[in-house]
């Protein structure tokens, strides 16, 4: 094949791409500038489409539905949450009190910053079976490094061992700071201050895994 012609393919294929990505960005970015103001389970694809000023035919070559975009839009955000969390999920240097502070701290201006999609992924994943799936998986992996940092703690001493399963345990603390961040993403009076929830959050962490539970009392 000449050079020229291979270099005019090259050059179709990158704008090609370039215009993919920008339709699909496109869409992504205006569900979510839409959820700000509008319920989940009141949007149409047709809302979506005037607001990304894009084609019926150009959203369903991305997307399968409206779900779909939900559930891109949740990776993207959970995906820096798993960043946030890295530092006290794997490191062992810093102390569990600065990594859980630093990782709560930052998790909860995600849930802030990015309301309008999480606070869908909370009031919908029941109404969809691939919703459904995705919550669930995202969860669990905050839960499986939970886990495994609450073992590695207790093997190395630094955690009690106590008769508390590891994995119920995780799992536990992980589910109750998703209602807490979302209760705090919605607005409840009861969360509006930003540093007392980090505070109490991370001293929750901290006492129960680092504290051990307490003492049961003897029956009489």
């Amino acid at each position: 094949m000449p050079r020229h012609k291979a270099r005019r393919n090259d050059q179709k294929t990158f704008r090609e791409e370039s215009e993919q990505r920008d339709v699909r960005k496109a869409i992504l970015d205006a569900t979510e500038q839409l959820l700000a103001h509008q319920r989940f389970d009141e949007l149409s694809v047709a809302d979506i489409l005037s607001s990304a000023q894009v084609s019926r035919a150009s959203f369903y070559f991305y997307f399968e539905s409206k779900y779909v975009v939900l559930g891109e839009l949740v990776r993207r955000v959970v995906n820096q949450a798993q960043v946030a969390a890295g530092p006290w999920v794997e490191e062992d240097i810093e102390s569990p009190e600065q990594t859980l502070r630093q990782g709560t701290s930052q998790g909860l201006q995600l849930w802030i910053q990015h309301a309008p999609v999480l606070r869908a992924i909370v009031e919908n994943w029941r109404s969809d079976e691939r919703l459904a799936a995705l919550w669930m998986e995202m969860m669990e992996g905050f839960t499986q490094a939970a886990t495994h940092r609450i073992e590695r703690d207790r093997a190395t001493g630094r955690a009690p061992r106590t008769s508390v399963d590891a994995s119920t345990l995780a799992s536990t603390l992980t589910w109750m700071s998703e209602r807490i961040y979302y209760l705090a993403a919605i607005g409840h009076p009861a969360f509006h201050d930003e540093q007392q929830v980090i505070d109490v959050l991370t001293e929750v962490w901290l006492s129960v895994i680092y504290n051990g539970p307490p003492s049961k009392k003897r029956s009489e």
